[in-house]
């Protein structure tokens, strides 16, 4: 069997190392003589493994002490919502900035909770490009800012962590989490879909401050709370054994990988090649996005002729590129180039771009 180069925006592409060693452990995890989805959460062998897991993502992000380490549910889409009623009362509100997609489903979904007000968004330039600083309208009280470091779908990307004061920062890192080094610290709570960086779909990865854990100011099912969770050990309820199990994998293989520093470098070097190969292909293809908010992991490009958009996509796949049509709400085409995306997945695509620009230049 031959693995194809998959550049899907999510569920996207895991570790080979990763796969291969859940494959070898599936039948028979640890010498217990059942799989890791087979055994209690409860279990002293898998509350190691996710004590372990815990400690391997605290040592790689550099997540201080006075932060808990969370592994839930509910993909990105329901922590939109969640958040709001963890973090602040019914009469609050919250400042969100808006640079594509996800940014403004977080609004919507945080919406019935608190009063989320846009306090900037490239929506007028369609999200291609980032809302310059001094257009931002950061509102006095707001119990915190929520952003989006990375737009999967328009292909932007903040290349710095803003500075919104003594505000809590809150961000969805779902698309761009363990792709270089963050400073925690500059954050009140981040949070993450698995399903790009860390591992299959159905984990959420967060990180909160602890002093924002007691925020709660609304009834809610102890199920919704934070705090419970974090009390709980992320136990509260039957976790996503095998999610977990999978990203502490993911977690030790970033380590041999350099750590984030080394997937850093990478991810860059991946990011160069392809824009490169963009911008020197004299317009065959285009990238729509600013350059200075260019994302490192989705790579938006049109083709000079849209007639042409088909027969790329079916060459492509048959030359073993997967998933490079872009999002539906923007057209063209659309490489991933998360994490577990080689060097050598980005040359095989690149080398492609250019034989299919020869022969229909």
């Amino acid at each position: 069997m031959s693995r194809a180069w998959n550049f899907s925006a999510g569920p996207a592409a895991l570790p080979e190392a990763v796969l291969k060693r859940a494959q070898a452990e599936l039948l028979d995890w640890n010498g217990s003589g059942a799989s890791v989805m087979e055994l209690s959460h409860r279990g002293k062998p898998f509350m190691a493994l996710a004590a372990a897991a815990e400690q391997r993502l605290r040592g790689l992000m550099g997540i201080p002490a006075n932060y808990k380490v969370l592994f839930l549910q509910g993909g990105a889409t329901q922590h939109f919502a969640q958040i709001p009623m963890n973090l602040a009362g019914p009469d609050a509100h919250a400042d969100y900035i808006v640079t594509g997609h996800w940014g403004e489903k977080a609004v919507r979904e945080a919406a019935p909770y608190i009063d989320a007000r846009v306090a900037a968004t490239s929506v007028a330039a369609n999200y291609l490009s980032l809302p310059p600083r001094d257009t931002w309208q950061l509102s006095k009280g707001a119990a915190y800012v929520h952003y989006t470091p990375n737009e999967t779908i328009h292909g932007v990307e903040f290349h710095d962590v803003p500075d919104v004061g003594d505000t809590p920062l809150v961000a969805d890192m779902s698309s761009n989490i363990l792709s270089e080094p963050v400073d925690v610290s500059r954050f009140g709570l981040i949070y993450a879909g698995a399903q790009k960086n860390i591992g299959p779909s159905g984990l959420v990865i967060m990180v909160i401050r602890d002093d924002l854990l007691a925020r709660a100011g609304r009834p809610m099912a102890n199920i919704f709370r934070y705090a419970e969770h974090a009390a709980n050990d992320s136990m509260l309820n039957t976790p996503n054994t095998w999610g977990w199990y999978l990203a502490g994998l993911t977690f030790e293989w970033l380590e041999e990988q350099g750590g984030l520093a080394g997937m850093g470098e990478r991810n860059a070097a991946k990011a160069t090649a392809l824009y490169d190969a963009i911008d020197g292909s004299s317009g065959f293809y285009r990238s729509p996005v600013e350059v200075s908010a260019r994302s490192r992991m989705n790579v938006p490009f049109t083709l000079h002729d849209s007639a042409l958009d088909a027969v790329f996509l079916k060459e492509s796949e048959a030359a073993g590129l997967l998933a490079l049509k872009g999002h539906k709400a923007v057209g063209g085409m659309r490489a991933s180039l998360y994490n577990a995306v080689s060097l050598e997945a980005v040359g095989v695509l690149v080398n492609f771009m250019r034989d299919f620009a020869t022969r229909h230049g």
